[in-house]
């Protein structure tokens, strides 16, 4: 029996930004450096946990509806195995360009194969993280994490959520002072670019800011004045006519 089919989700608009081509291909090799790895290996046991209570939960609210908390129930331990697969295949990195984050998830039967999705969050797009911690996560220390996009048309439930973060805080702080730091490199090349005298005093390049509105603008003042200069010249004529003649 062969290899199990993947379904593969992947962003390609993003990757293609990301990776300044405009090829369909993408390797790990062409990644940005890695400024901040974040960790879930602490808290694999608690998100287990935590997945196990709300499951429970929910096929005891079925079993008493409907009956189908009965085989939720007994789908338990395959979910179980389910969620440390998916878990422990998280990975979520903080580039010089984007936040990466990298998941295999298996299907609900594993005998159907595994889904990989692989999100890029460009980081100009980021307005903020987001940490968040329900009634029942905080039985199991467990944080939520939502990217917050800048809403450039882009409706607020495109923002990412991660679930398990061990150190949430610092991921945000990573983050937060990265695009910091991009934006104040950015207003300090503009305020050198505006405070050189030489761009001052020569000004733009002859030729370099010159826009075919331009060029059409010259060809037709040039028109114009041919006009007045034809238009002297018929009055002049008129005028020599009409003088008399002694």
């Amino acid at each position: 029996m062969g290899s199990p089919e993947e379904a593969i989700e992947i962003n390609i608009l993003e990757r293609r930004l990301l990776a300044g081509s405009t090829s369909n291909e993408y390797s790990d090799a062409d990644d940005d450096t890695i400024l901040y790895s974040a960790s879930f290996e602490e808290m694999e046991d608690n998100y287990v946990k935590y997945q196990t209570a709300q499951w429970i939960l929910y096929s005891l609210l079925l079993m008493l509806a409907w009956g189908i908390g009965v085989f939720m129930l007994l789908y338990l331990p395959i979910r179980r195995r389910i969620l440390r697969k998916d878990f422990q295949s998280r990975k979520l990195y903080v580039t010089t360009n984007a936040i990466i984050y990298k998941v295999t998830r298996p299907l609900s039967f594993p005998c159907f194969g595994v889904l990989k999705k692989e999100k890029h969050v460009l980081l100009p797009s980021v307005a903020d993280i987001v940490i968040e911690q329900g009634y029942l996560q905080s039985f199991f220390g467990i944080y939520s994490v939502r990217i917050e996009n800048a809403r450039v048309r882009r409706p607020a439930s495109d923002d990412v959520q991660i679930q398990g973060i061990a150190h949430p805080r610092a991921f945000r702080k990573a983050v937060l002072t990265h695009i910091s730091n991009m934006r104040s490199e950015g207003f300090s090349q503009q305020a050198s670019v505006n405070d050189d005298p030489q761009s001052l005093v020569s000004g733009p390049q002859p030729g370099t800011w010159m826009s075919p509105y331009g060029d059409m603008i010259l060809h037709k003042l040039e028109e114009v004045e041919s006009s007045i200069k034809k238009v002297h010249a018929w009055i002049e004529k008129q005028a020599r006519k009409a003088e008399p003649v002694v």
